[in-house]
């Protein structure tokens, strides 16, 4: 599905990566209101829809890991191809979204 760059994680693996490493950049792809109503604590918003246009900002951290995850893992590809498209090296995708997810979350 995806190239070298991009390792798939379940929401086990994710947590137990992000919890280790305080360098990871979350990645929020959805819309506001769904991020309002929960995210993964820390998780930066941008919605796949304004990702291209936000790439001047995110450009720090291309040589990072960054974990995406959307709601289910159906607008969360788009967005880790548009990086990938952009020369991002360490993609982590959440396979299953944040609807997989059974840790704390923030509001």
């Amino acid at each position: 599905m995806f190239d070298s760059n991009v390792k798939n994680v379940n929401a086990k693996e994710a947590y137990n990566l992000i919890k280790d490493d305080k360098e990871f950049v979350i990645l929020d792809v959805r819309s506001k209101e769904e991020y309002d109503n929960g995210h993964i604590k820390g998780a930066k918003l941008v919605p796949v829809q304004v990702l291209m246009s936000m790439m001047d900002e995110l450009d720090k951290y291309k040589e990072k890991k960054v974990l995406v995850y959307c709601e289910s893992g159906r607008r969360s590809p788009i967005a880790v191809d548009t990086l990938i498209d952009n020369d991002f090296k360490n993609i982590y995708h959440l396979s299953r979204g944040i609807s997989s997810w059974k840790y704390d979350i923030t509001k």
